[in-house]
Order: C-alpha cells, then structure tokens, then sequence
C-alpha cells in the first residue's frame, strides 16, 4: 500500500495508506456517525460531492453483496476509515470493499486518526478536501484544495440521475442505462405478492433504492421520473400521488425542482385537486423552496444513523438515519413553530442534537416531508410509519373518485 495525504482547505492534513483506487480526489469531507452501513454509504447519491470520513474504526468486514446498494454504483468521491479490513466474512457477499472501490475509481485512505479528524470538523465545519496517492508536497496541495469550488450554489443533482424515465420492479426496467438487480431480485423482497393500488410518480432526484423499496411494500406502482421533468408531464400521469426524493448538494441550486413543485401545488390548490405529495430530505427542502421558505447550510451536517428527533404532534421521540448538510429555515409564532416564510406550513419534527427543522406539512393540503430517512437504509426502523401515513392520504383521494 502507498503512503496518502488528506489536505483540508484550512491547512491541516492527515497522512495515511492508499486503498482502493490510486489517483487524487476531492470533495467536501464530512463525517458519519454509523456503526453499520457502509454499503449503503458509499452508494447513497446524496454523497456525491463529498469525501466520507467513517467514526466507527473497523470498516468493510462484512464485504459488498449488491443487496444493499442505495443506487446504482458508488457516488462518494472519496473514502476515509482508521482501518479497512482485508477480509471479509458474510454469505452474502461477493466482493471486497478494497475491491469494489478499485473497480468504480474511488480514492479510499486509511491509517490515520479519524477521530481528532471528527473532532476537527465537529469545530470547524465541513470543508472541501483533496485525498492524494500522487503529489506529496504540502503547499501544492493546498494550493489545490483552495482553489476547490465550494458546494454551496452548485446542483449535483444532474450527475447521479437518470435521463430517462422508469418502473422499478417490473421485468423489463425500461432504460437500457439502468441495470437496477437490486430493484428486479433481491433475496429480502417478493413484491409480486403485494399487489398495487396507487399510481404514484417519483421525481427523482437522487433516489435511494430502499425509498423506493418501501413505497412499493405499501402499495405503490412506481414511475420514476427525471428530476427535470415538467409539471404537466407529471400531472399527464394521473398518479394518486407524488413523491419527490432525496438528493445532493444546495437545494436553492437545483431550482428547476421546486418550480416544478411549486406549479403543481399551485394547480392542486386553485383547482382543488386532492394529490398527496410526501418528500424526504431534499425533497423536503424542495416543498418548502416551493412555498415560500428559505434554506441554510449546517455547520457539519447530520450524516449517520443515530440522530434524535422529536415528532411534535405525538411528543414520541424516533432515533433516525440522516444525511444532510442543508436545513429549512423555522421561526415560531404564538408558541407554534412554522416554516419561516409561510404560516401555512407546520413544523412536525425537530431535530434533538441542535432543533433544526425535521418534518414539515401543510395546513390544508395533503403535503407532508421529513427532512430524515425514514426509509432507514441503514438505520433503525422507527419512522417506517410516513409511508403508510402517505398511503392513508392517497386511500382518501381513491375514495372521492
């Protein structure tokens, strides 16, 4: 193995051992707080843009089945772990991590500290890095990092999805760019015993598999559509609802999302239609873009699966799966907390490490988002429940047809 450099935009830098591809990347580093899961991390596309810095030391024990994948390859542009483990033991599995990153190109390095790493962005904040197998001299590379477009204002939305529309689960996937196995066979899954009863389009901005997993355990025939795709192309479908999804980078750059968003609610609204529209994460942020609100960057995001929040309407409180490094604005008015920007949206959930906002609905209309995962891929499964509580709001639409 060859000795690596990590060098972050303020200076410091982290010396280690190369694994997986050899080559110099960059991207904003990040940390994640998980145990398990890193499977699913390294192919979650709201990662890309960004390096990984795992806190759990010992990574990729249990190898790599494809079971887990969140997409269709690794979207993260870089991989840091204290120590990568050179065997692994699962029946599952069918390849190594140092294998699977070597085969995608993804820079990984180890044998560094990636606690006083941790602790580093805990107080600093995120920040743009460059990991290098090539160039040893300091003051080169940070000339480089410096040099990094920030992620802020930049839509990397465009670079993990498809062009061209699809129907998970269905024999023939329908785009011959996508070879989704995960989404036609998977060992934990037999969805042609559920039978479907809601016609729902996604609009996919980076999609996790597992979303789309559990909109079709509760009943969703699924067409999933670019992130660009027009309004009234999405309303052409007739579906009985609509869902738009996770994704990566600046919300407020991917502006062409929420105006979509923003021209359906306005067409459900003045014409009182009854569509059900649910959102998770940045499709949280793109309702609430829609409507009104504003959003900030966090200071070093909430990347893991252990993070706290609080659902205001039942005072429960559900351990979640995250992965952010945006937030909608909140304000509270008369004791109540509401989306900043529009008193018709409610805040539902908070987050309990530092009270961001985690959930969202509208007043009147059958809107609903949460800033988490309640997908939990990986994670615990507390938060399951939203896809059911979608489900119930497309049985009303059903029941006044």
């Amino acid at each position: 193995m060859i000795e690596g450099i990590l060098m972050l935009e303020t200076g410091m830098y982290f010396k280690g051992k190369i694994f997986g591809y050899e080559d110099e990347t960059f991207g904003e580093v990040v940390f994640n707080t998980g145990l398990v899961g890193y499977e699913e991390i390294l192919t979650d596309p709201s990662y890309k843009g960004q390096i990984v810095v795992m806190t759990y030391p010992h990574i990729g024990n249990y190898g790599i089945t494809h079971y887990d994948f969140e997409s269709v390859k690794p979207q993260v542009e870089g991989f840091v772990v204290h120590e990568f483990s050179k065997t692994y033991s699962n029946w599952q599995a069918k390849f190594s991590l140092d294998k699977i990153l070597k085969k995608y190109k993804i820079v990984g390095i180890e044998k560094l500290d990636t606690r006083a790493l941790t602790k580093y962005l805990r107080d600093k904040g995120s920040m743009m890095g460059i990991i290098s197998s090539k160039e040893k001299n300091l003051d080169i590379l940070l000339k480089k990092v410096k040099k990094l477009p920030s992620i802020v204002g930049r839509d990397l939305v465009k670079d993990v999805v498809f062009d061209k529309e699809y129907k998970p689960f269905s024999k023939d996937i329908g785009n011959e760019k996508i070879d989704i196995y995960p989404l036609k066979e998977n060992i934990f899954y037999d969805f042609e015993k559920i039978s479907t009863k809601y016609k729902v389009i996604v609009i996919d901005c980076g999609c996790k598999f597992n979303i789309l997993r559990s909109l079709r355990n509760v009943g969703c025939e699924l067409t999933v559509v670019p992130a660009n795709t027009s309004y009234e192309k999405i309303l052409n479908y007739n579906p009985d609802g609509i869902f738009i999804s996770n994704g990566p980078g600046d919300p407020q750059a991917v502006n062409y999302v929420f105006k979509t968003v923003e021209k359906i609610i306005y067409y459900i609204s003045s014409t009182k239609t009854y569509l059900p529209i649910f959102g998770i994460c940045l499709g949280h942020q793109m309702i609430a873009l829609a409507l009104g609100g504003k959003t900030y960057k966090l200071k070093f995001g909430h990347h893991g699966i252990n993070h706290p929040v609080k659902n205001l309407e039942t005072q429960k409180i559900e351990i979640s799966s995250q992965n952010h490094n945006f937030a909608v604005e909140m304000e509270e008015i008369e004791g109540k907390l509401y989306i900043k920007g529009n008193k018709e949206l409610e805040v539902t959930h908070i987050n309990l490490n530092d009270y961001s906002c985690e959930g969202l609905k509208h007043k009147t209309l059958p809107i609903f988002a949460v800033q988490y995962h309640p997908e939990s891929s990986p994670g615990p499964n507390d938060s399951k429940y939203l896809f059911y509580e979608f489900a119930k709001l497309m049985d009303k639409k059903l029941s006044l047809v």
